[in-house]
């Protein structure tokens, strides 16, 4: 398999704040246009404005932040150094203050170092505590049913005489399902047979049976008031 080397400052422009031009620490992204920046900075900068640091789009304040954590975790992997620097930042502030260092702050202190004891005595031990992590984390989202998901509010309204509307037309949603996730669940309530006999429309487009629905928000209802609203009929039905 051929394998190309990536130079740092090639990617640099994807894992720095433009706000600080150094490198994300608490990566945090405006959910309104997914741009994504130091926690501290945007926090800063949001105290005078309320609108994206890049493209200007106004911020609303139910849902105006999320945290990042796989983003993080990508550039502390990419960054030689980057977390021990921000994590003896942290511990150096506290002591400064009389303050006790936050249990995460030390939870990350030995992360790093089992991390590296764990590659001096070899990867199978490594790889074992990942299996375990992983599947303690999969059991955890299992039961919080997403839940603790970005949300969404959805309307959906029936446009064909050849069906019937639904009795609760309003629901609340994680942001990660998908366009076919919403044709199952309105297949079901209406008993039809398939899912597939459904097309469901946004401002009358056809969308993609994979298209998240944050990923509708942002292209196709950016600038509209919640709930999103979108629309059920039968497949090549065209009214």
């Amino acid at each position: 398999m051929l394998t190309r080397k990536i130079k740092l400052w090639d990617i640099n422009a994807h894992i720095t704040c433009r706000l600080c031009n150094g490198y994300l620490i608490d990566a945090t992204t405006v959910t309104e246009c997914l741009h994504t920046f130091c926690r501290s900075c945007l926090v800063k900068y949001l105290e005078e404005n309320n609108t994206c640091p890049t493209c200007r789009i106004v911020i609303h304040q139910s849902h105006p932040l999320q945290y990042i954590g796989t983003m993080q975790d990508i550039v502390y992997k990419l960054v030689p150094g980057l977390q021990e620097a921000e994590m003896k930042k942290q511990r150096e502030f506290y002591h400064k203050l009389g303050m006790e260092v936050p249990g995460d702050i030390k939870g990350e202190t030995c992360s790093t170092k089992q991390h590296l004891d764990s590659h001096r005595n070899g990867e199978t031990k490594a790889d074992e505590n990942i299996n375990k992590e992983t599947s303690e984390e999969k059991q955890e989202e299992d039961n919080d049913y997403h839940r603790s998901d970005e949300q969404v509010s959805i309307c959906l309204e029936c446009n064909s005489s050849k069906l019937r509307g639904l009795k609760r037309k309003w629901i609340r949603c994680s942001a990660q399902a998908t366009v076919l996730h919403l044709k199952k669940f309105i297949a079901k309530k209406l008993n039809l047979s398939s899912f597939n006999e459904l097309d469901i429309l946004c401002n009358e487009e056809i969308l993609g049976k994979d298209h998240t629905l944050k990923f509708v928000v942002v292209t196709r209802w950016r600038f509209k008031k919640a709930p999103l609203l979108l629309h059920y009929r039968p497949k090549m039905d065209l009214l």
